[in-house]
């Protein structure tokens, strides 16, 4: 469940923060509905997104042949998203134990062939009852235009396989930082998962 997992990650953080200003929005609002999180703590929002996810693992692969082209440092998260547009034989695999604290395996970035979308697709630790739910929540953020989604519930891995346009997740442009995409990443998926849980 979300909750012990915010327990177990997010409280310690909290707590050891020092001068850092570590917590997303998402993050804040759900201690505080959970009452986890004083009223002076409020204030600890993250400013710099890029070193909440320093210590993520990043690893640039061939899409064709999945071949390993090299294993990034954290500076690499100030590239522009638009790497990808530049590079578009490559995928970027990213693991990140903030993504683990929300159920999420590790996720992968590209620039779809076709469609020329950049698009993300991830492992996601939910039941395999949560699909309407699931599907609910990604329905509210579809705008004007029409973004679909793929998913599907791996009963191998007992995940579901979930792939999906970033402009279907909004403050994203193509001078977005991947830094700052993970971490815009990481609060939909937050909050997806939030909604899940409480459905």
């Amino acid at each position: 469940m979300l909750i012990e997992q915010v327990k177990k990650d997010l409280i310690p953080l909290v707590e050891n923060k020092g001068q850092e200003e570590v917590l997303f929005q998402v993050e804040i609002d759900y201690l505080q509905k959970h009452e986890l999180l004083s009223a002076d703590e409020a204030n600890l929002k993250v400013t710099n997104s890029l070193s909440r996810f320093r210590e993520a693992y990043i690893e640039r692969s061939n899409k064709e042949t999945d071949e390993s082209l090299g294993v990034e440092e954290s500076s690499f998260l100030n590239e522009s998203i638009s790497y990808l547009r530049h590079h578009k034989a490559e995928f970027i695999y990213i693991e990140s134990k903030w993504f683990e604290m929300i159920g999420v395996d590790s996720l992968s970035l590209e620039v779809d062939d076709v469609f020329g979308t950049y698009d993300v697709m991830l492992g996601l630790k939910l039941k395999k009852k949560a699909e309407n739910n699931i599907k609910e929540y990604l329905n509210q953020h579809h705008s004007e235009k029409e973004y679909k989604f793929n998913l599907m519930f791996n009963q191998q891995d007992g995940l579901w396989d979930l792939n999906f346009p970033l402009d279907l997740v909004e403050n994203v442009t193509e001078s977005s930082s991947i830094g700052d995409v993970l971490a815009t990443i990481y609060q939909f998926l937050f909050k997806l998962v939030e909604f899940v849980e409480e459905k």
